[in-house]
C-alpha cells in the first residue's frame, strides 16, 4: 500500500506547475489564464487532500483496534482539538511567509520569530499535558466522560512535538509557494502520510498498545518527517532563488505584529471551536456515541474542505497579475460546485455507508450517526472555498483584520449555538453541533465578502 502511494504520488507530480510560476515572474504583463490558475492550485490541493487523509486513515486504524469507541473519542475529544486549538497561533505562518519573504533578511526574521512562538506555544502544551490543568480541561471545562481521561492525557503527552514541528513546515512551505515550488509541499505531504501510515501498520500488527497511543504517536512521528523535508526542500530556494535584499519594506517587529496578530487570531479562535464542539456534545444526548463517530465525519469534511483551503494561497499569489481576478472568480465558482457535489454524492449514494462502515471500520450504531450527520454538511466545502477566495483578498491587500473579524462572528454564533443545544437539544449532539457549524461558517462568510466590498470600494 505504502509502495502505491509513493507511485501514484510520483506520477500525479510528472508535470511540473514551477515554470509556468517563473513565467508568472518572468513575464508580469501576461494575462492569467484559467489553466495557470489550476496548475498553481492544484499540487497545493493534492497537499491538503493527502493531509486531509490523515484522520480518515489514524480513524480507520483506531477503529480497528481494542476498545474503538473509547480510544476515538479520547482522540476526537481531548488529544486532536486541544492539540489544534494551542497550535492555532502559529499555522498561518504559511500565508505570512508568502506575503512577505522577500529576502534572505525577512526569512531570517521570519525564522526568528517562528521559533519563538511555537517555543511559548509548546510550554502551553506541555503545561496542560504534564501538570493538574489536563484534569480541569477535561472535568470542567471540557465536561468529557471521565473513561476517556487517562487515554486522552497519554496521547496530548505524546503529541508535545506537535506544534514546534507544525510551525516549522508551515514557514518554509510558504517559502515555497512564493517561489514556485508548490510541487515539494505536496512531496512533504506525501512522505507525512506514508509515514503515518507505516507507523499505524506496525502499532496494530505488533504491539499491544491502545488505538489512541499508537495514532498520536503516528502523528507526532509523522509531522516531524514532513517538518524535516520542508527544511531540505527549501534549502535551494534559499541558496539560489531568493534576492539577499529586495525593495519593499524591511521587516520590524512592530510591523510583523500588526500584520501577523490578526492572522494568528484567525485560527487560534476558529480552532478553539474544536474543544468547544467537544464540550457541547458533552452536555448534549448520546456523548460518547457523537464523541466517537465525530473525529471520522470531521476527516470526511476536511477531505472536501481541503481543496477549499489550497485555494486561499493562489488567490493570494495571483490576485495581482493581469486578468488574474476574473479567473480567480471563474475558478472559486467551478471548485466550490464540484466540491459540494462530491459531497452531496457521498451523502445521498451508498458511498456513505461504504466510507463509514467497511472504510472507517465503524460498527452499524456509528455508521447510522455519520451517515445522517454528513448530510447536514454538504455546504461547508462549498462556502470553504469562498472563504478562501475573500479571505485570500484581503491577505494580498494587507488588511489581515476583516480575517479576524469574520473569526469572531463564526466563534461567537457558534459557541452561542453550542450553548443552546447543551440546554435544549433532544437530538444527539453531533447532529445538532454539525447544523451550528454550518450556519455559523455561512454567515463568516458572509462577514467576508462585506469586509472585502468595502475596500474594494
Amino acid at each position: 500500500m505504502i509502495e502505491l502511494l509513493l507511485y501514484l504520488v510520483k506520477r500525479w507530480l510528472k508535470f511540473s506547475p514551477e515554470s509556468e510560476f517563473i513565467n508568472f515572474i518572468l513575464n508580469p504583463k501576461e494575462n492569467i489564464t484559467l489553466k495557470q490558475v489550476y496548475r498553481l492550485w492544484l499540487p497545493l490541493a493534492g497537499s491538503w487532500f493527502l493531509m486531509g487523509t490523515e484522520t480518515p486513515t489514524l480513524s480507520a486504524f483506531v477503529a480497528r483496534m481494542a476498545l474503538p469507541e473509547i480510544n476515538l473519542a479520547a482522540w476526537g475529544s481531548l488529544v486532536y482539538p486541544i492539540s489544534l486549538a494551542i497550535e492555532g497561533p502559529i499555522i498561518m505562518l504559511l500565508a505570512a511567509s508568502t506575503a512577505l519573504a522577500s529576502d534572505k533578511n525577512a526569512y531570517n526574521k521570519l525564522f526568528k520569530y517562528m521559533w519563538i512562538m511555537s517555543g511559548v506555544l509548546s510550554l502551553i502544551h506541555v503545561l496542560v499535558a504534564f501538570t493538574p490543568i489536563f484534569n480541569w480541561v477535561a472535568s470542567e471545562l471540557l465536561q468529557v466522560p471521565a473513561e476517556l481521561h487517562e487515554p486522552g492525557r497519554i496521547g496530548l503527552q505524546i503529541m508535545t512535538p506537535w506544534t514546534v514541528m507544525i510551525a516549522w513546515r508551515r514557514l518554509n512551505q510558504g517559502v515555497m509557494i512564493k517561489y514556485g515550488n508548490s510541487r515539494a509541499v505536496a512531496m512533504g505531504t506525501a512522505i507525512r502520510l506514508t509515514s503515518l501510515l507505516t507507523i499505524l501498520t506496525i502499532g496494530k500488527q505488533f504491539t499491544e498498545l491502545s488505538g489512541v497511543i499508537v495514532g498520536s504517536a503516528a502523528v507526532a512521528i509523522s509531522v516531524t518527517m514532513e517538518a524535516l523535508y520542508a527544511h531540505n526542500a527549501v534549502q535551494n530556494i534559499l541558496r539560489n532563488t531568493i534576492p539577499k535584499s529586495s525593495d519593499g519594506n524591511p521587516i520590524t517587529r512592530k510591523s510583523f505584529i500588526s500584520f501577523y496578530l490578526p492572522l494568528a487570531m484567525t485560527p487560534l479562535l476558529a480552532l478553539l471551536i474544536h474543544p468547544a464542539g467537544a464540550a457541547g456534545m458533552s452536555r448534549m444526548p448520546n456523548p460518547l456515541l457523537s464523541l466517537a463517530a465525530w473525529p471520522v465525519v470531521y476527516g470526511l469534511i476536511f477531505l472536501t474542505r481541503g481543496v477549499g483551503f489550497a485555494f486561499n494561497e493562489v488567490v493570494v499569489s495571483l490576485a495581482g497579475k493581469p486578468g488574474g481576478m476574473d479567473q480567480l472568480r471563474r475558478f472559486a465558482r467551478i471548485l466550490a460546485l464540484a466540491t459540494m457535489s462530491v459531497m452531496a454524492v457521498v451523502a445521498f449514494t451508498p458511498l456513505g455507508k461504504i466510507w463509514f462502515r467497511d472504510i472507517s471500520g465503524l460498527s452499524a450504531e456509528l455508521t447510522h450517526l455519520s451517515s445522517v450527520t454528513i448530510m447536514f454538511a454538504i455546504l461547508m466545502p462549498g462556502y470553504q472555498v469562498y472563504q478562501s477566495w475573500y479571505g485570500g483578498l484581503l491577505v494580498h491587500n494587507h488588511r489581515t483584520r476583516g480575517i479576524s473579524e469574520a473569526v469572531i462572528v463564526y466563534v461567537s454564533l457558534a459557541l452561542t449555538g453550542l450553548w443552546l443545544g447543551s440546554q435544549y437539544s433532544t437530538v444527539p449532539g453531533i447532529y445538532w453541533t454539525i447544523n451550528v457549524f454550518v450556519i455559523s461558517g455561512l454567515c463568516q462568510t458572509f462577514f467576508l465578502r462585506y469586509r472585502y466590498k468595502r475596500i474594494s470600494i
